[in-house]
């Protein structure tokens, strides 16, 4: 019987893979740590949510502009919704709960309704609210898919902090806990 040995010269070209390959392993951890660092510092000093999303304007339901410039510098909770969507008419009360809480704090809610102006009009008769609504429609429903909503579902709500860093969404009915673990992220 005979046995199968490796040559000296065999033994060292293993050897030198196994080193190119704990180089190049090495090598890659190495670069996903600088692209984590680097994408990191990029997100930090990047006060835009989205490419133009300060610029962004919408009717109210009263016909007034609606201007997100004006909501710059101060914690914002966005909140996508429609008048035919039952978790979002059941928040809503809750919403505005916490804008007359936290309104004197810095705290700013504007509503995006992704629905016609005729049923925000009604909707808004039968329950006022006291922050903005903006009428966005679909254009609202593709805002939001920037922000994050990728499914397009409502309620949609996102959280930025004055510095305009989105830091909290949230897909479906708000909770009072969520609006309570909020507060802390001015």
């Amino acid at each position: 019987m005979t046995e199968y040995q490796d040559s000296p010269q065999d033994k060292s070209v293993l050897v030198s893979r196994r080193w190119l390959l704990r180089g190049l392993a090495g090598g890659a951890g190495l670069a996903g740590i600088g692209v984590a660092i680097w994408r990191g510092e990029a997100q930090e000093s990047v006060a835009e949510p989205v490419v133009g999303f300060w610029g962004q304007r919408w009717e109210s339901p009263d016909g007034a502009p609606v201007a997100l410039k004006s909501f710059q510098g101060r914690p914002l909770l966005i909140n996508f919704w429609a008048t035919w969507c039952p978790p979002c008419v059941e928040e809503l009360p809750l919403i505005n709960q916490f804008y007359r809480e936290n309104r004197a704090k810095g705290w700013q809610v504007l509503a995006l309704a992704v629905d016609k102006k005729a049923s925000v009009q009604a909707f808004l008769q039968r329950m006022p609210l006291d922050f903005p609504v903006g009428l966005a429609g679909l254009a609202g429903a593709e805002l939001g898919r920037n922000l994050g909503n990728i499914t397009g579902g409502l309620p949609f709500t996102v959280v930025l902090s004055s510095d305009g860093v989105v830091r909290q969404r949230k897909m479906g009915r708000v909770l009072p806990a969520d609006l309570e673990a909020w507060t802390g992220l001015k």
